[in-house]
């Protein structure tokens, strides 16, 4: 993240050149892939693309089929896998768009991205019926990281969030409940520090180390931009108290004994592998590990006592007089203001994001949703015990910056917060939030 430039009419010779740049190379592109037009569509079909993340559980082509049937032949959407990294569908995505590709229909958008593409004038606004239809009984939090500057540009799909995962029997050695309400970072640090156990964590310089920071930050009563409707005259807060008070507990956690020597460069997999062994203790990460686990005692590389002994819990509070806000994570499905079948792709994104297409996906993927009446689904509830608590994390969730320049506040965070043991409550919110002002207004390129 931070190679690619957010696209900002004002940057005027710039951002001309670059798109440009960006129109040619795209049609190149797409002139030797065939792209470019739709003429194998069955007579009197109009076939809609629907860009996904990939996907190897073939559910997203399920749902396409079963939307399919639906449509009853007015229209066919059919599925194109984008590169399997966050940072490699953006750029696809923006890369596409920018060169104004008609091919493009629906979209499977990371939420922090979907304002740089709104700002942009690429995504189809939705009108105030549409937006009543489509965020019906839709969560929260996932219906912010949707809207622009007040309007819906996108429509809340998938869903997630992080929960404290730990080991029963570590609580009851170290006399803690993480299931109580007032359960609190300083709490588990301590917790796993007396009991010789881990807390992992996700500390790679990459964006799930975005994630942490911003939800120390916004469970502290904070946040990194304010104001994000102004584009790069954002207010840029995250030197405050609460900025202090996520570097204090990241520096807290990285010098103790509770500690993964392999912090500062563990992602989701390697914190859950840390989480698995024979120190783990407490872990912070998404719901797919509770799948994973129970996958991998199937296979025999986790030992069984690892399952019996797992619990969950609302993600740890910074201060125990104030709810955590959890982090928030999913996919927004975006309409191409360029598609040239506006109504068939609203009539797609109805169909994909319908309960009963959402109920498919959870239990197929194991991936949360945005809307909240499948978590009442008996067959959820069962694949899901924590369904209740899935649906309060992520309708409390503190979403990371709404912004357009999103994708460069998140590099000057990794930059200014790395390595842990580094960070330093006195410095380094005031360093991350020079960096971030300069950034915005092109005073220093990351």
């Amino acid at each position: 993240m931070g190679r690619w430039k957010v696209f900002d009419p004002r940057r005027s010779a710039r951002s001309t050149r670059s798109a440009r740049m960006i129109t040619a190379a795209v049609s190149v592109a797409l002139a030797t892939t065939g792209l470019t037009a739709c003429g194998n569509e069955p007579a009197g079909v109009v076939t809609l693309s629907w860009y996904t993340q990939p996907d190897n559980t073939g559910t997203f082509d399920t749902i396409a089929a079963r939307c399919n049937a639906q449509a009853a032949g007015r229209w066919r959407l059919v599925t194109s896998a984008l590169p399997s990294t966050a940072d490699g569908q953006r750029e696809q995505i923006v890369r596409r768009l920018a060169a104004g590709d008609r091919s493009v229909d629906v979209m499977n958008i990371d939420p922090p991205y979907t304002a740089e593409l709104a700002n942009a004038g690429w995504l189809s606004v939705f009108s105030a019926g549409e937006r009543t239809r489509l965020l019906e009984n839709v969560l929260e939090s996932p219906s912010r990281s949707a809207t622009w500057k007040g309007e819906l540009v996108a429509v809340p799909y998938l869903a997630n969030t992080q929960l404290l995962w730990y080991r029963k029997s570590v609580a009851r050695r170290a006399g803690v409940d993480p299931a109580g309400k007032t359960f609190t970072w300083d709490q588990m640090i301590d917790a796993a520090s007396r009991t010789g156990t881990t807390v992992a964590e996700q500390g790679k310089r990459y964006e799930g180390y975005t994630v942490w920071v911003n939800a120390l930050v916004t469970s502290g009563g904070g946040s990194i931009t304010e104001h994000n409707e102004r584009g790069r005259d954002a207010t840029v807060s995250v030197n405050s108290a609460a900025g202090q008070e996520a570097a204090r507990i990241i520096r807290k956690l990285a010098t103790s004994k509770a500690a993964d020597p392999a912090l500062s460069t563990s992602a989701e997999e390697e914190s859950r592998a840390t989480f698995d062994g024979p120190d783990g203790g407490f872990m912070l990460n998404w719901p797919y590990v509770y799948a994973a686990i129970q996958g991998n005692v199937q296979d025999g590389s986790v030992p069984r006592p690892v399952l019996d002994d797992l619990a969950w819990a609302r993600y740890p509070r910074v201060r125990a007089d104030t709810p955590s806000r959890p982090p928030i994570g999913g996919t927004n499905l975006a309409i191409s203001r360029f598609s040239r079948h506006r109504a068939e792709a609203v009539e797609a994104v109805r169909c994909i994001t319908a309960p009963a297409m959402l109920k498919a996906r959870m239990l197929r993927a194991g991936n949360p949703v945005a809307n909240s009446v499948v978590y009442d689904d008996p067959e959820v509830r069962a694949k899901f015990p924590m369904a209740d608590l899935l649906r309060e994390s992520i309708d409390d969730a503190g979403p990371r910056p709404v912004t357009p320049y999103y994708a460069d506040i998140a590099t000057a965070i990794q930059r200014t917060w790395h390595p842990q043991a580094r960070v330093d409550p006195n410095s380094t919110p005031k360093r991350s939030a020079r960096l971030i002002e300069d950034v915005l207004h092109d005073r220093r390129l990351l």
